[in-house]
């Protein structure tokens, strides 16, 4: 029996041309038109094109300046490894990347699954901390198109895994040899340590999703693995729509500490597991910008897209699935976040 192994991502233009940045946005602006009254579809569809157009003009120069979205490329080495990596452990299986909002489309890895005569799917999103918008749509795309195709093939769900313990390791050890190689001390008192984590709308916690509760749990942990006793978090909020975001935004955290006595911030972008806009413009050119408006230098930590160790997490993740074995033992529960009565995780209650 072969399983295919989709790993689901949000997705980039690697082209940053007005037809392709407009398409994607008005993609995912319709994704989430329910943060937004719409009586119809068509209003719906009118709304994401507005708000598609609006915003384009400044991601298109965002893309211009980073020569390109990286994120698919390294989607693509990620799911690589994880088959070699599966396929050294004994696992007959075939791995696709299946991206929310560019191709290749979540669609299209399903269509290739089934060309390929994979007999059943495992659906894990490379999104390190569980949201709603990000994790738990994909997983439901992922089903809806399989249904869509009139295919049989079962489908195992894995939400959030954040807890994996080597993950935990990967993310620290990533921040001590970048410290290490800029000659920084996280302990020095004018040294502040910052967490930037992706922003969500409020909608979505007052609707359930622990997000929030995730990304703060998740800081405390690796903040304890580098031995930081203070640290600061702030979010990285995207406010096209007039909505409550997740607070505090980090252009304030780092206002704020300009105001304190703190000579240079080190940022780590603790959502994120690819170099993408967010890191790569949001980050190291306008969240730079603020830190050296206020006098603060600035380290941005870069995210372990490449770490060799990522794809035995992958895989540990994916085993249970793969091998046929209880998915417990390797303490996955039924999932809070996601309404799917078979989608597992690691950080449900035990």
């Amino acid at each position: 029996m072969t399983t295919g192994v989709v790993l689901l991502n949000f997705g980039e233009p690697s082209e940053p041309t007005r037809e392709n940045v407009v398409a994607y946005l008005e993609r995912i602006f319709l994704n989430n038109a329910s943060l937004e009254d719409a009586d119809t579809e068509e209003e719906a569809r009118e709304r994401a094109r507005q708000l598609a157009e609006r915003r384009a003009p400044g991601l298109i120069e965002e893309y211009e300046e980073i020569g390109g979205s990286p994120l698919n490329p390294q989607a693509t080495a990620q799911a690589d490894a994880l088959g070699a990596e599966l396929d050294a452990r004994g696992y007959d299986v075939e791995t696709y990347v299946g991206m929310q909002f560019t191709e290749p489309f979540i669609g299209d890895a399903v269509e290739a699954a089934r060309d390929d005569g994979v007999d059943e799917l495992v659906g894990l999103p490379v999104y390190p901390l569980c949201g709603a918008s990000t994790t738990v749509a994909a997983l439901e795309e992922l089903n809806e198109a399989v249904a869509e195709r009139d295919w049989d093939a079962p489908v195992a769900e894995i939400t959030g895994w954040h807890r994996h313990p080597l993950y935990n390791e990967i993310r620290a050890d990533n921040v001590r040899r970048f410290c290490s190689a800029h000659n920084l001390d996280l302990a020095d008192e004018g040294t502040e340590f910052v967490y930037s984590a992706h922003g969500t709308p409020r909608h979505y916690l007052d609707e359930g999703s622990r997000y929030d509760t995730y990304v703060e749990e998740f800081c405390e942990v690796v903040a304890r693995k580098l031995g930081v006793e203070s640290y600061s978090l702030g979010y990285q909020n995207h406010e096209n729509r007039d909505i409550p975001w997740t607070e505090p935004d980090v252009e304030e955290v780092i206002e704020g500490l300009g105001d304190a006595e703190v000579d240079r911030v080190v940022v780590e972008p603790i959502s994120f597991m690819h170099e993408q806009s967010e890191t790569l413009s949001e980050l190291d050119d306008e969240l730079r910008e603020e830190a050296e408006e206020v006098g603060l230098e600035f380290y941005r930590v870069p995210v372990p897209h490449d770490d060799e160790r990522f794809s035995e997490v992958l895989a540990d993740l994916a085993e249970p699935f793969v091998g046929d074995f209880d998915p417990g033992y390797y303490q996955f529960r039924q999932c809070q976040c996601s309404e799917s009565p078979g989608a597992m995780c690691l950080n449900a209650p035990r």
